[in-house]
C-alpha cells in the first residue's frame, strides 16, 4: 500500500489588522474548502497551519512548524488579497515544493493574491506550481493530489543512500554518475562496496535458508533447464547465496536502492547476478511478501535512480531493460536484458505463483563462464510508462515514453536471446525517433500512465523533460 504524502497547508491574508479581522471568515472558508476536499479524497496526510498568515512573524513561524513536522511539500491557500511578502517568507523558511491555490470567486480577489505571490516567488528564484478553480472539481482536486504524490517522491529521495556494489561495468559512460552532483541535486549519498563482499557474505548464508529457497524455486517456476555445466543445482544455490548476501549488504549499510556491477568479475569467475536482480526488484521471495528494493544491473546508477523515482511514485516493481531490437513485422520495440527483470511482470499478479508459472530458468550464455541461470519471461501486456534519466554534459534530462506492452508468440524470443527476459512494446510514434533520440542502452518502466506525474517531478527537481512523440 502506498504511504500517503504529508502536505502542509497554510492560509494567507491581508497584513492590515482591521482588514484581516474583516476578511478572516472568507479566508477560513476558502482554506477549509481546500482542506475538506483533500481529506475526503483520502489520498493525502495533511498538516494544517495553526493560524492564518497575516504577518512576517506568522509566515516565518508557521513555515518552521511545517519543516519540524517533516512535510513533503506545502500548499498556500488564497481566498482574499494577501500580502505577497508573506508567501515569500513562508517559502524561504518552509519546505518545498510549493503549490499555490485559489478559487474562481469573482467577489473576492484570491486569484490576485495567488498571482502576486507567484510573482514574488519567481523574483526570488523559487519554483512552484499553481492551481485555480473549484477544488470540488475532480480535475482541480487531482492536480493537488498529483502535486502531493510528486512532492513525496522528491522528498523521499533526499537523505537516501544508493549502494554502488562494484564500479563501472563494460565501459558504459551513461551508467556512471557524480557523487557530488547527486548530493547537491537530489540529496542522495553514494556508498561504494566491493563485489567481494557478496562472495564473502554468501559463505555465511545458512544451509536451511538455501534449501528453502531452492525448493521454493523448484516448486514454483515453470522449468529449470539444468545442463550439467553452467546451470546445476549447486550453481543455482550459489546464486541464492549471492541474493541473500546482497540483502545483508543492503541492510548493513541501510541502502535504499542499489546497483551491482556483475560483468565480468562475477559472471566470468563466480556466477551471474541474475537471480538477485529478479528478486531484489520483486514484491516477494521465498520468505514471503516484501517491499521491492530497486537493483540496477551492470552498476548503472542513472538506471537505479530512474527506477527509484518510478518505485517511489507507484510503489510497484520497476523494469530494467536493454534496448535490443525493432521488430518490423509486429511494429514493436524489443527490450531484452542479459540480467533480469522482476518476475512480477511475467504475470502482473499479486499471487507469486501466477507470475512464476511463466518464468523459466535457463543456463547462462557461454559468454558468462561463471555459470548460473538467466531468468526468462515475457512481460504481461498492459499500458506502461517508459523512462530514463540521461545527461548532456552535467545537465540532467528525463526521457519519457508512453507505451503499450503486448504479447507475441514465444518463438519471437528465440530471435534475440531466448534465455533472457523480453518486453515487447508498441510506441505511439515512429521507432526511428526512439533510435535517434534515446541516449542510453538501458531503459525502465512501470505499468500505467505516469507521464504527467513524471513531468511534475522533473520540474520539482529542475530536470529537463523530453516526452518522445510530443
Amino acid at each position: 500500500m502506498i504511504s500517503k504524502p504529508k502536505i502542509g497547508v497554510l492560509a494567507f491574508s491581508d497584513g492590515d489588522p482591521e482588514a484581516f479581522d474583516l476578511l478572516k471568515p472568507i479566508v477560513d472558508r476558502e482554506f477549509n474548502y481546500v482542506v475538506d476536499a483533500l481529506k475526503e479524497s483520502g489520498e493525502v496526510e495533511l498538516v494544517l497551519g495553526e493560524r492564518i498568515v497575516n504577518s512576517v512573524e506568522a509566515a516565518k513561524e508557521e513555515a518552521q512548524k511545517m519543516v519540524a513536522k517533516n512535510v513533503d511539500g506545502m500548499i498556500f491557500s488564497y481566498g482574499v488579497f494577501a500580502f505577497p511578502n508573506f508567501s515569500a517568507i513562508a517559502a524561504k523558511f518552509g519546505k518545498g515544493p510549493f503549490m499555490l491555490v485559489a478559487g474562481f470567486k469573482p467577489d473576492w480577489p484570491g486569484m490576485v493574491a495567488m498571482l502576486a505571490a507567484g510573482g514574488a516567488l519567481h523574483h526570488l528564484g523559487i519554483e512552484h506550481f499553481r492551481t485555480a478553480g473549484d477544488v470540488k472539481d475532480p480535475a482541480v482536486l487531482q492536480k493537488l493530489i498529483d502535486f502531493a504524490k510528486c512532492a513525496r517522491v522528491v522528498n523521499r529521495l533526499k537523505g537516501s543512500t544508493y549502494g554502488l556494489i562494484g564500479g563501472r561495468s563494460l565501459g558504459m559512460y551513461s551508467a556512471t554518475v557524480s557523487m557530488q552532483q547527486w548530493q547537491e541535486k537530489f540529496g542522495i549519498d553514494i556508498e561504494h562496496v566491493d563485489q567481494s563482499e557478496i562472495i564473502r557474505l554468501a559463505e555465511e548464508v545458512p544451509e536451511e535458508t538455501v534449501e528453502k529457497a531452492f525448493q521454493w524455486l523448484t516448486d514454483n517456476v515453470a522449468e529449470i533447464k539444468y545442463d550439467g555445466d553452467r546451470l546445476t543445482p549447486e550453481k543455482l544455490k550459489t546464486q541464492i547465496r549471492h541474493y541473500e548476501a546482497t540483502k545483508k549488504i543492503r541492510d548493513a549499510y541501510n541502502f535504499d536502492f542499489i546497483g551491482v556491477k556483475c560483468h565480468y568479475e562475477m559472471s566470468k569467475h563466480v556466477c551471474t547476478q541474475c537471480l538477485t536482480a529478479a528478486f531484489m526488484n520483486d514484491p516477494y521471495d521465498w520468505n514471503g511478501p516484501k517491499e521491492p528494493t530497486v537493483m540496477a544491473c551492470e552498476a548503472d546508477s542513472d538506471a537505479a535512480l530512474t527506477m527509484q523515482i518510478l518505485k517511489l511514485l507507484t510503489e510497484d516493481p520497476v523494469l530494467f531493460m536493454d534496448v535490443r531490437h525493432y521488430d518490423a513485422d509486429y511494429d514493436v520495440m524489443v527490450f531484452c536484458n542479459c540480467g533480469s527483470e522482476s518476475t512480477y511482470y511475467a504475470g502482473r499478479s499479486d499471487d507469486y505463483k501466477e507470475n512464476l508459472k511463466n518464468v523459466t530458468l535457463y543456463p547462462c550464455l557461454d559468454l558468462y563462464p561463471g555459470g548460473g541461470c538467466h531468468v526468462n519471461c515475457m512481460t504481461a501486456p498492459g499500458q506502461a510508462t517508459i523512462a530514463r534519466l540521461n545527461r548532456y554534459k552535467d545537465r540532467y534530462r528525463m526521457t519519457i515514453i508512453p507505451a503499450e506492452f503486448v504479447t507475441l508468440p514465444r518463438e519471437k524470443m528465440a530471435e534475440t536471446t531466448e534465455e533472457w527476459p523480453h518486453v515487447f512494446a508498441k510506441l505511439p510514434f515512429d521507432h526511428d525517433i526512439f533510435i535517434q533520440k534515446f541516449d542510453a542502452n538501458h531503459c525502465h518502466a512501470v505499468y500505467g500512465d505516469h507521464v504527467e506525474e513524471l513531468k511534475t517531478i522533473c520540474k520539482m527537481l529542475d530536470i529537463d523533460i523530453e516526452v518522445l512523440g510530443e
